[in-house]
């Protein structure tokens, strides 16, 4: 069975990115949130300024956890077109909390690298 978009804050996060809307994007996250980029640390702020709106999914092609893990191909104006994924953790408010992206050649090093990850994504 193939599983879709159904949570809410994961769902919007994805419309939001797909649209463009970087204050959308940014409004779902909470202020501590934290990013992992090909697993290093980066500046939520920045990303959502420079990214959203010049990168997005050009297809997705698995959805697990209602949305929370997010793998597909992604196409960005600077770097073409690659497989990836979106990890999305979800606090108590609920809002995301943190966000792991990575090329999909990094999945497995990221997430063994990784003492955050949970089955709760954007």
């Amino acid at each position: 069975m193939e599983e879709t978009l159904t949570h809410p804050v994961a769902k919007a996060a994805i419309d939001a990115l797909q649209a463009g809307d970087s204050e959308a994007w940014k409004e779902l996250f909470d202020p501590d949130a934290v990013l992992f980029d090909d697993g290093h640390p980066r500046n939520l702020e920045r990303f959502s300024d420079e990214a959203v709106g010049h990168e997005r999914f050009a297809s997705i092609d698995a959805v697990r956890d209602g949305g929370l893990k997010i793998e597909g191909e992604f196409q960005s104006d600077v770097w073409g077109r690659f497989r990836t994924y979106f990890y999305f953790t979800i606090s108590m408010k609920p809002r995301l909390q943190n966000l792991k992206s990575a090329r999909h050649s990094l999945l497995a090093r990221a997430i063994s690298s990784s003492k955050t990850l949970t089955t709760m994504h954007i």
